[in-house]
């Protein structure tokens, strides 16, 4: 690897740890743990019903933890499940009307919290930075197979 990529990768983790570490804290009023988190937000963005194994996949977690996740969102009444018309042994997942209003209000708090993070680029920035990283992220498996996987 050439000085200048392993420069471009410690810039680039140092700036994902900084909007970690300031989207978890933006979760602390809400006392959701950030798969909590992710989780509605994938459901927030479907906007339809989906199966857990569908949800485990776009978190990148298996459907055991993901069981944990819905367990306890629908411990709190933020999601429901519901049988699958198509499959009775099935069931579907769903915000509730409470679970919406939370995910819109996170989503709100972790704009809030990491809006400054990008302040020093002018939009055209931002837009040439923003189609880079998606080019690289639709590139490539965005983890190692070897690797936990990700918690946000």
């Amino acid at each position: 690897m050439h000085s200048r990529e392993r420069e471009l990768t410690d810039v680039v983790m140092s700036v994902a740890r900084l909007i970690r570490r300031r989207q978890v804290a933006a979760l602390e009023p809400f006392g959701l743990s950030p798969s909590q988190s992710r989780a509605l937000r994938v459901l927030t963005r479907v906007g339809e019903p989906v199966r857990l194994g569908f949800l485990a996949e776009r978190l990148r977690i298996v459907p055991r933890s993901a069981t944990d996740v819905v367990d306890s969102l629908e411990d709190a009444g933020w999601v429901r499940r519901t049988p699958d018309p198509n499959d009775r042994r099935a069931v579907l997942l769903e915000l509730t009307d409470a679970g919406a209003a939370l995910a819109a209000d996170v989503a709100k708090a972790q704009r809030r919290e990491s809006s400054d993070v990008f302040d020093d680029l002018d939009e055209s920035e931002r837009a040439t930075l923003t189609e880079l990283l998606e080019r690289v992220d639709a590139g490539h498996d965005s983890r190692p197979r070897d690797c936990p996987t990700p918690s946000i």
